[in-house]
Formats: structure tokens, C-alpha cells, sequence
């Protein structure tokens, strides 16, 4: 009996033997063609924006992206099929860009050509100078300059076209030199001070060459300015040399004033130009948020900027609490018309003369297309 039943198992081992000999010889044939058909597979993936960012290997002629030598070289990147993507909420023109790689803004700061990318800014600059000048004023900017501490980024618009002459001073050497000959600052900012290019920087100067700064320390001034809260503020102007207007005029008594009395008739309105909401075009001062607005305003035409100080209230609201003149921080208009000397003498007239005249003519442009724009704005407004 005992040897009936261990011959009896035999047979059921034999069959199992079998199934695990057969069910392994299935598995290598199905992996085989898995195998040999991944090749042919291509894969069209669409996923979350939060997600693409992350997509760092796919699927191309059937080869997995490796580190290999032969896989990156320039021909295999650009043979590569990437993923299709399209992210509505990227920048215009950056739709098909995976979001974690896009960067809708840039900056001014100066790169090494050398080194460690991440080791090129032992500091970073908070705010923006800007002065638009000639060779002849250089010994003069050379003293205002020296009033900036290492906080503010020093930039150059040249008029004359004599950039490497500047040289001689040490802080030209990191200052940044941009030369369009003939042209005024408000056309350079225009093209070169793009929000989004000067987003980096809390605050914005955008200053003539002739303006005398003995009385000026300009880590002062941005410190009033954040204490009394302006977006738009200028120094205020030594009373006896090249004042226009009440509004600019320094007061002895007080940091900041954000209004004035002007001549009987002149103002409307206390809250509106020039008795407040108000200051001149020669050395304004703009937060981040305020310039994006007044860049949008510049008008491509119209260089000189005559007119454009009645307008920036629109950019700020309360106007009449966040523009404003600093008392204690002030300087001096020398009243210099060396860009005027840069124009063209015609009919008999100086080359300043000309300039003026052009300058009469933008003011009237500016206001009549603000009058056209606000009356049309105003027409569909009543429509809807």
C-alpha cells in the first residue's frame, strides 16, 4: 500500500512541473514581444500645468533620454519628440513652453562671463538711476553719482554717442551705457526701462544731467519716501534757480508737502496739477508699480515729455496722497540746454529754438489724444 501511494504521486508532480515549464516559456515569449514592439510605440502625453514642469524624460525613436555621450549631442536634441504642450496661462508666445521654465521678466543686473552663474551678484541693486548726458557734463555727473550708495544701480543714456570715454571714472565700470545719438531720456525709457525689464528695482530715477545735488543724500530720500507713502515724488527745488512752479518750490519747515497755492485761476481743482497730484519731468522718481503704468503712457512720438507730469496722476489713486515733493532732500536746477544744443538750426533759429517749438507742439499732441482717448472711453462706457 505505502508504495501504491508514492507511485501515485508521480504523475501530479509531472504536471506541475510541466505548467511552471510552460508558464515560463509564455512569459518569455510575451516579454520578447512587448520587447520588440516598444520601439514602434510613440506616446502624445497632455498633462497638468503643474505637472509638465517636472517632465524630464520621453519616449523618442524608441530610446529612453539617457546621460550617455551619443544622446546628447546637438543632433539627438534636435530629433528629440517631446510631449505636446500648451499652457494658456504662460505669456503671450510662451504657451507652448512648460511653465516651470518660463520667465516673463528680466533685469538689468551685469553677468560674468566667467565662473559660477549663481556667484555673479554678490549684491543686487534695489533701485534704478537713470540719467541722460552728454560728455561735457561728465565732470558734474561724476559728483552727483557719488551721492548714490552701492543700493542703486547707475544707467546711462548717452545723447553724443561717447560711452568708453566715461571709463576714467572707477563707477563707470559697472554702470550701464546705452548710446542712441540724438534722443531724448523719455525715448530711451520708452525702449530700454520696460516694466518688466525693471521690475527688480523698488524705485526708478529718471533724472536730467544738470541738476545740483549738494544738498542731496539719496538713501535719505527713499527713506522719506516710503515713510510718507509716494509712488510719484520728486526733490524739491531750490526756490531762486530755474523754478516754474509753486508746487516744486522746497519748504524749509517740512520733509514732504503733496500740495500748494498757485497763481489765482490756475487750479481747478486743490487736488488736481499743479496745486497737487504733481511733479516736473526733470527728476521724477517712480515706485515699481506706478512706472509700469507711466511707461504704458509714454508716447512712442512724443520725446520730450512736455505734458506728461499733468497726467501721471492717472497712474496713482489718491493721486493727491501718493505724489509729492521731498523738502529735505533737495537740489538744484542748473537750467543747462545742453540737449538742446543737439538739435538742428533751422530758418535762422538755434538749434534750442527748434527744440522748444517741438516741444510746444507734443505738449498739444499729448493733451488732445488724452481729451480723445478719455472721450471715447467715456462714450462706450455710457453704451454698455
Amino acid at each position: 500500500m505505502g508504495t501504491m501511494h508514492r507511485s501515485g504521486l508521480a504523475p501530479r508532480r509531472t504536471n506541475e512541473n510541466a505548467k511552471v515549464i510552460i508558464t515560463t516559456i509564455l512569459g518569455i515569449l510575451f516579454g520578447t514581444f512587448i520587447g520588440i514592439s516598444l520601439p514602434s510605440l510613440s506616446f502624445k502625453i497632455n498633462l497638468p500645468s503643474a505637472l509638465i514642469s517636472s517632465l524630464d524624460v520621453a519616449l523618442s525613436d524608441g530610446k529612453l533620454l539617457s546621460s550617455g555621450r551619443d544622446d546628447q549631442s546637438p543632433e539627438h536634441f534636435g530629433s528629440r519628440k517631446f510631449p505636446e504642450i500648451y499652457v494658456p496661462t504662460n505669456p503671450r508666445g510662451a504657451e507652448l513652453l512648460p511653465p516651470g521654465i518660463v520667465v516673463a521678466k528680466t533685469d538689468l543686473y551685469l553677468r560674468r562671463l566667467w565662473g559660477e552663474p549663481n556667484e555673479d551678484l554678490k549684491k543686487k541693486p534695489k533701485y534704478l538711476v537713470t540719467f541722460t548726458v552728454g560728455f561735457d557734463q561728465r565732470n558734474h555727473i561724476n559728483t552727483v553719482v557719488k551721492k548714490f550708495s552701492e543700493d542703486f544701480q547707475i544707467l546711462l543714456f548717452h545723447y553724443d554717442g561717447r560711452t568708453t570715454e566715461w571709463d576714467q571714472f572707477e563707477w563707470s565700470k559697472t554702470a550701464i551705457h546705452i548710446s542712441t545719438r540724438k534722443q531724448t531720456k523719455w525715448w530711451y525709457a520708452k525702449r530700454f526701462l520696460h516694466p518688466d525689464v525693471v521690475s527688480t528695482y523698488e524705485y526708478i530715477f529718471i533724472w536730467d544731467e544738470d541738476l545740483g545735488v549738494e544738498h542731496f543724500n539719496a538713501d535719505k530720500y527713499i527713506q522719506l519716501v516710503k515713510k510718507h507713502g509716494l509712488e510719484i515724488s520728486q526733490p524739491g527745488l531750490e526756490p531762486n534757480n530755474g523754478l516754474t512752479w509753486e508746487m516744486t518750490k522746497r519748504r524749509g519747515d517740512r520733509e514732504v508737502h503733496k500740495d500748494t497755492k498757485e497763481k489765482a485761476g490756475w487750479c481747478r481743482d486743490p487736488h488736481l496739477p499743479p496745486c497737487a497730484a504733481f511733479v516736473e519731468i526733470m527728476a521724477p522718481v517712480f515706485s515699481r508699480e506706478a512706472w509700469r503704468c507711466v511707461w504704458h503712457m509714454i508716447q512712442n512720438d512724443l520725446v520730450h515729455g512736455w505734458g506728461l507730469d499733468f497726467a501721471l496722476r492717472r497712474c496713482v489713486e489718491p493721486a493727491h496722497e501718493k505724489i509729492g515733493v521731498v523738502d529735505s532732500q533737495w537740489i538744484i536746477h542748473k537750467v543747462i540746454p545742453s540737449l538742446g544744443s543737439q538739435g538742428k538750426s533751422e530758418n535762422g533759429k538755434a538749434p534750442w529754438q527748434g527744440v522748444r517749438e517741438r516741444c510746444k507742439k507734443e505738449w498739444t499732441m499729448f493733451q488732445n489724444r488724452l481729451a480723445e482717448a478719455d472721450k471715447e472711453y467715456l462714450g462706450r462706457m455710457v453704451k454698455e
